[in-house]
């Protein structure tokens, strides 16, 4: 019988975590899945352990990344998956017990769906910056919320949604053209026009740790995300006819005016800062709040939250659409 969902899952030196991790998906209360683990070459016991678990349950399929990386395990993970929805699951973390139940019901094409999620640590205190960035992704709610925020931080949970095949396969899959991959198919899954839905409830349960790869490897640096950031950006919102507004000159702020201008993109720059304005950066001209035109798109480059909200107080009149990049 083909099996309701595939979770696709890379694996690379989890052996301390991948016995509590392969526990929390064998007890889920839907047990039409398939698990596609895929092991990237570890070189502790991992391949062992999840060799043991795959000869236990034959729900488990467990092959060996032909590349090296994230991304080359999940395409060669979602390759061997037969599922009529599709998932992703890191090999650290944990699912609630009614994860792929929920998030698979009335699931039709056209439709990404998530779940709030809760961040816990293992081997010490977990960091107020996860505690916060997980408070943030749970509130936000509809499509719109998603989408006016997807360029502060990445709005879906890479472990945590679910979509129908052909939509998956309709936005590339896995073939992300850079790291990071996850977000990379975030701007893909909304900027496809997809209706996000998201359950109320903590569904997955993500792990952070002193090893964990979006602490370590370069791939997940933060000029990346601006760098991608940019690229979406550009693609999908200076097209419109609407003006483009950069407001915050700090060393964030001067590096999306580098980026828009070496991008060919004509913008405002505004600051607050009274000393910066009618100078010149990078042969850049700023401007003062009261230079912001009506309707225009607004990238918020500021990353102290009290100062946003008094730029937001004070466009509140002039009907623009705000974008935090930070």
């Amino acid at each position: 019988m083909t099996p309701l969902v595939s979770i696709i899952m890379p694996v690379k030196n989890a052996a301390a975590f991948l016995p509590e991790t392969l526990e929390s998906i064998q007890r889920q209360s839907m047990k039409e899945w398939e698990l596609i683990a895929v092991d990237d070459h570890s070189s502790d016991v991992s391949f062992d352990i999840l060799q043991k678990a795959s000869s236990n349950d034959p729900r488990i399929k467990l092959i060996k990344n032909e590349g090296t990386g994230i991304t080359p395990a999940l395409i060669r993970g979602y390759e061997q998956s037969t599922g009529e929805s599709i998932t992703r699951m890191d090999a650290d973390d944990l699912m609630d017990e009614k994860k792929l139940e929920r998030l698979s019901e009335g699931l039709t094409e056209g439709i990404i769906r998530t779940a709030r999620v809760r961040y816990f640590r293992s081997d010490g205190p977990l960091g107020s910056g996860y505690e916060q960035y997980a408070q943030w992704l749970n509130n936000l709610e509809s499509t719109a919320d998603h989408l006016r925020e997807r360029f502060k931080e990445c709005v879906i949970p890479s472990p945590c949604w679910m979509m129908r095949r052909q939509d998956f396969e309709s936005i590339g899959g896995f073939h992300s053209e850079s790291y990071p991959e996850d977000y990379d198919l975030m701007f893909r899954m909304l900027h496809a026009g997809f209706e996000l839905q998201k359950r109320k409830e903590v569904l997955h349960h993500w792990r952070d740790h002193s090893m964990r790869t979006s602490r370590n490897h370069p791939n997940y640096a933060d000029n990346r995300f601006l760098d991608m950031k940019l690229k979406y950006f550009v693609e999908s919102e200076c097209s419109t006819g609407a003006g483009i507004c950069l407001w915050g000159a700090g060393s964030k702020g001067k590096s999306i005016a580098r980026g828009l201008a070496s991008a060919g993109v004509e913008f405002r720059w505004v600051t607050s800062n009274q000393k910066k304005i009618g100078k010149e950066i990078s042969r850049l001209h700023l401007s003062g709040p009261n230079t912001v035109e009506q309707g225009s798109k607004v990238i918020l480059a500021v990353a102290a939250e009290q100062d946003q909200m008094e730029i937001r107080r004070e466009l509140d009149d002039k009907e623009v659409t705000i974008f935090p990049f930070c």
